[in-house]
């Protein structure tokens, strides 16, 4: 491979992941999943059965053991004497910082679980988490751990509208929450989101208690005997909490993803395979070394890589890490940079979108900062391009850093395909194979593997892992409709196109379904498409991904208008589209704002009723519009192009 990087001899010496591992996992399949959670996890209890497929889809992983989360993550590193050593480097946005120790974290989780209990939280009862980037999430959702609990992280982006959704489904007793957040350099408004979602006209909120940390110290609406504030109720509990253990399959939380009917599906894990894959993938993919690196991922824990690589298995781990707040570009575009060099750290995880954006920003903003303590960088979130990935390597990495370009989803719950920064040579923008213990193949339309080079094809995988997603929290059918129905029951198919290169690697080509990745983060069409709808200007919608250079994909919306609409948009089109893509935002959240709204007189339809969304994609992305002898009017692709010409 002439555009191949080969790991350093110095790297390969002392990585977490070595290519024994590999060997290992394929001679003992639940041997080796074994050996990793008995390594890494302290258990209650030792589990008597690895693993339980005899319920398939639905799998059982350490079947009899038990154990806490929180415990692993926080009190045992105290325990084992390494009190004192920096759990967490926090940087507000403004500048303002928080150094805290295992000793501290021990203290502060403690205090949040006393408080939950005094809340009424017990065992089993759900928790919703809808906070900025700060310490207290990770105090939070901890503590939560701590009670058996399971939490629902919400991201703090995201409106009352959604929020009310992923409440009501989880029938989440609790919020916790903060006043507001910084954002660019403003508060912004974050409990009132929550006020909405509660006090929302339907069916009875079953939301009895909000929990507010005070972070902007803005003015905000409160409901007596409902609202708490965090620093009256959770600073004057006792700073010890006495853990108990629970089943390994005992739900940890639920997050909720995008999916294709509109309503989002509430992904749950449980305890003991989630956090062994989580700390296993954090040490050999990210060649964690807990006593001298110095971590930092960037994404934000309302999405599932700051709950496994920010909080399960970092902490599992007794990493160093640091959490940021803000945007990368306050107050300056250099902030990022100035963070790593600020604190040393050695290990960096962020999204190809962010990469990009870098890269327009210049290399001469990097380069005024010492990266020099980067080793290892990490892609996560959608394909990395490979002018993107060499950049990375080149002006982030010191053009010596291998880059781990990671897949997995949220349903993975961890990392599943990875080169090993010690092991593989590296291709750009390939995330190259699966890592020891998981298996994966492509398979063509009839649900045949093959290996040719080339071939587009559907990414599946082929045997249980310890961090797979349990089912849809109140929905078993769905589960095996979505995941398990489309190659039939033996494959778990991810949604993703896929292809091999010559050399046997692995090319992720993004979604084949009606969910699009935009900035890393999942958005289903169908969402965005009952948005537009519910504003009185549109009578139909279509919307699809298209190829963004800066976010992956974004949101192209073909809208319909109703009659007096349509008279308005001849009017004031520019107006009438900015109204719609700010009401996407106001129903869903900014993220999910379409790129453009396209007034259009008609959409493709097949006999059926069906929408053509590959011929809107077509559209969309500029390109010679494939074939339309399917749709029930063919002329329909003609007046649409017509349209977007005037």
């Amino acid at each position: 491979m002439s555009d191949s990087y080969a790991p350093s001899a110095e790297l390969t010496a002392q990585a977490n992941g070595q290519a024994d591992l590999f060997d290992q996992a394929e001679a003992d399949f639940e041997g080796f999943w074994a050996a990793q959670a008995r390594e890494r996890i302290t258990w209650s209890k030792d589990f008597d059965q690895t693993l339980d497929w005899s319920g398939a889809p639905f799998a059982k992983w350490f079947v009899g053991g038990e154990l806490n989360a929180s415990v692993n993550c926080v009190d045992r590193h105290v325990d084992a004497g390494n009190g004192e050593r920096v759990a967490i480097h926090f940087e507000g946005e403004g500048g303002d910082t928080r150094t805290i120790t295992y000793a501290d974290l021990q203290r502060e989780v403690a205090k949040t679980a006393n408080a939950l209990v005094e809340l009424g939280v017990g065992t089993g009862d759900r928790v919703a988490i809808y906070l900025p980037m700060i310490p207290e999430a990770v105090f939070a959702m901890l503590a939560c751990a701590r009670l058996g609990a399971p939490h629902s992280v919400v991201f703090g982006g995201f409106s009352a509208e959604a929020l009310h959704t992923r409440i009501a489904d989880a029938d989440a007793r609790v919020v916790i929450t903060a006043d507001g957040q910084f954002r660019r350099g403003k508060p912004a408004p974050l409990k009132a989101a929550v006020d909405a979602a509660i006090d929302h006209g339907d069916d009875e909120s079953p939301v009895e208690k909000v929990l507010v940390v005070q972070r902007t110290k803005g003015d905000v609406e409160w409901t007596e005997g409902r609202d708490v504030w965090w620093h009256e109720l959770v600073e004057r509990q006792a700073d010890t909490h006495e853990a108990q253990a629970f089943d390994s399959e005992h739900p940890l939380f639920i997050l909720y993803t995008s999916g294709t009917t509109g309503k989002p599906k509430g992904i749950f894990h449980t305890t003991g395979g989630y956090l062994t894959q989580a700390a296993y993938t954090n040490s050999v993919v990210h060649d964690l070394h807990p006593e001298t690196d110095v971590y930092w991922c960037t994404a934000d824990i309302g999405w599932v890589t700051g709950h496994s690589y920010i909080v399960y298995g970092p902490l599992a781990n007794g990493a160093t890490q640091v959490i940021y707040e803000g945007t990368p570009d306050t107050p300056h575009q250099g902030r990022w940079w100035e963070i790593v060099q600020k604190y040393g750290v050695s290990i960096l995880y962020t999204a190809p979108t962010a990469i990009r954006t870098f890269m327009k920003w210049g290399d001469d903003i990097p380069a005024s900062y010492d990266l020099s303590s980067l080793r290892v960088l990490g892609s996560v979130g959608e394909p990395i391009n490979p002018e993107a990935w060499r950049w990375y390597r080149e002006h982030i990495g010191g053009g010596s850093a291998p880059i781990v370009d990671t897949w997995w989803q949220t349903e993975t719950g961890a990392i599943m395909i990875s080169p090993l920064p010690g092991v593989t040579s590296l291709e750009p923008g390939s995330a190259q194979r699966p890592i020891p213990g998981i298996s994966a193949e492509i398979l063509d339309d009839e649900g045949k593997p093959f290996t040719e080079p080339e071939k587009v094809g559907y990414l599946v995988l082929t045997k249980p892992w310890p961090s797979m997603l349990r089912g849809i929290w109140g929905d078993e059918e769905r589960y095996k409709e979505t995941y398990w129905s489309r190659f039939g029951p033996k494959y778990y198919f991810a949604g993703d196109g896929a292809k091999y290169d010559e050399d046997g690697n692995i090319w992720l080509l993004g979604r084949v379904d009606d969910v699009m990745n935009v900035s890393g983060h999942r958005l289903s069409t169908a969402e965005i498409e009952s948005a537009l709808v519910s504003h009185p200007a549109v009578a139909e919608a279509a919307v699809v991904g298209a190829n963004d250079e800066t976010t992956g994909q974004a949101p192209v919306a073909f809208v319909i208008l109703r009659g007096d609409a349509a008279q308005r948009a001849e009017e004031e089109g520019d107006a009438l589209v900015q109204e719609l893509r700010n009401h996407v935002g106001k129903e869903i959240g900014p993220i999910a704002k379409p790129r453009q709204v396209l007034v259009v007189p008609e959409l493709p339809k097949t006999r059926s009723g069906k929408i053509m969304r590959r011929l809107l994609k077509d559209v969309a992305e500029n390109r010679e519009v494939g074939d339309v002898t399917t749709l029930a009017d063919s002329s329909v692709m003609g007046q649409i192009q017509d349209g977007l010409k005037k």
